[in-house]
């Protein structure tokens, strides 16, 4: 069951970010900082959050407290560098870390208690608190850039008046035991070369 749980999360994890990736694909530059106003959050805002949280939940994750010293929080809602290539550098090193030390854990680990401003996690309830923080933003990044490009928007789930045809796709085929996120998420082939991983 813990090996499932860890590849299960793996690909969930996985899924999130390739809706980031997608959504950021659909924004110009100037889309990606925009802000309704001085309170609200930019999707650059967004993905500095994550990236802060990302490294300091995930760096050192067996062995030191989840909320790190040297860790800024504050200033993840603050913009600066409004470059594409500074803000997609900061999203990828977060996942990154996430997906190091994701890849460290055996079940042996899913019980042990790591800490979060001195609160006690097992590992398991560790990674189900950021498996639910993390969508909660992916989902914020989505609608910002749906609301940005409008009609030009590309859904990333099924669009609207296509339910009917897709679930016949899908029953028409046997059951089987597949990860949701499996037609998603393209594993890479042995001889392909991807610049962008």
């Amino acid at each position: 069951m813990a090996g499932s749980y860890l590849e299960s999360t793996r690909k969930q994890f996985e899924y999130y970010k390739l809706l980031g990736d997608k959504t950021f694909a659909q924004l110009s530059d100037e889309q990606l900082y925009w802000q309704y106003n001085a309170d609200s959050n930019s999707v650059a805002i967004i993905v500095k959050h994550l990236w802060g949280n990302m490294l300091s939940r995930w760096t050192d994750f067996l062995t030191t407290d989840g909320e790190k010293e040297w860790r800024n929080r504050d200033a993840e809602f603050e913009t600066e560098d409004k470059t594409r290539a500074a803000l997609l550098a900061k999203w990828n090193e977060g996942w990154s870390c996430l997906f190091n030390a994701l890849n460290q854990l055996s079940e042996a680990d899913l019980e042990k208690i790591i800490y979060i401003r001195n609160q006690g996690h097992t590992v398991m309830e560790a990674i189900n608190r950021q498996l639910a923080h993390y969508p909660y933003h992916v989902g914020q990044i989505v609608f910002l850039g749906k609301m940005l490009c409008g009609e030009k928007w590309q859904s990333l789930s099924i669009p609207k008046g296509n339910s009917a045809s897709y679930n016949a796709e899908k029953f028409s085929q046997e059951k089987s035991k597949q990860h949701f996120t499996d037609e998603y998420i393209k594993k890479p082939d042995a001889n392909d070369t991807n610049e962008n991983e």
